[in-house]
């Protein structure tokens, strides 16, 4: 019987290996974006449902680690598979930032980052592209639709994904391998 279970359980994960393959296949990233290079990509499961599939961006003579620590450019494209309502996304970040202890100062240019969210459709892909000296962007579809110049909220909105404490212990992993 153990030996069943253990078969299952191997069985389980090598089609979860082959799905998230798929799925990243399906999201398409290429290897290189704006003049950064492709670094890491994982897929996000929650309740054993692929949400998105992520795709970290960097400077082609650094690791993920060390672009992330050393504050270099950065891109983080999320490609999604669900519908997601954006009050869920919202909370979901202000969680995050509240758990990681995101400096006060930051919740108007936050709120103002939230505000030009929308609804995700399944397909949508958003982007955060931090450019040090320039800020952030936040694209929806190829479209830029919120920038800033204060590197502090890229780093903090950034962290979400790539700091302790973040949305999955997993995909921050994955991404900075």
């Amino acid at each position: 019987m153990r030996q069943l279970v253990i078969g299952l359980m191997l069985l389980i994960s090598i089609t979860a290996q082959a799905s998230d393959a798929d799925r990243l296949k399906q999201a398409g990233f290429p290897a290189q974006v704006e003049g950064l290079a492709l670094k890491n990509q994982a897929v996000l499961n929650y309740l054993w449902a692929d949400v998105y599939a992520a795709a970290l961006y960097g400077p082609k003579d650094l690791s993920a680690k060390q672009a992330w620590e050393q504050q270099k450019s950065l891109r983080l494209t999320l490609y999604y598979f669900r519908d997601i309502d954006r009050g869920d996304v919202i909370k979901a970040a202000t969680a995050t930032l509240e758990r990681q202890q995101t400096n006060p100062r930051l919740k108007p240019e936050i709120d103002k980052l939230h505000a030009r969210f929308r609804d995700i459709r399944s397909g949508d892909r958003y982007a955060l592209d931090f450019r040090p000296g320039r800020g952030l962007n936040l694209e929806i579809n190829g479209q830029v639709v919120f920038s800033s110049s204060d590197d502090a909220l890229a780093r903090a909105y950034l962290g979400i994904w790539l700091a302790p404490e973040g949305l999955s212990d997993e995909l921050h992993d994955k991404l900075l391998d």
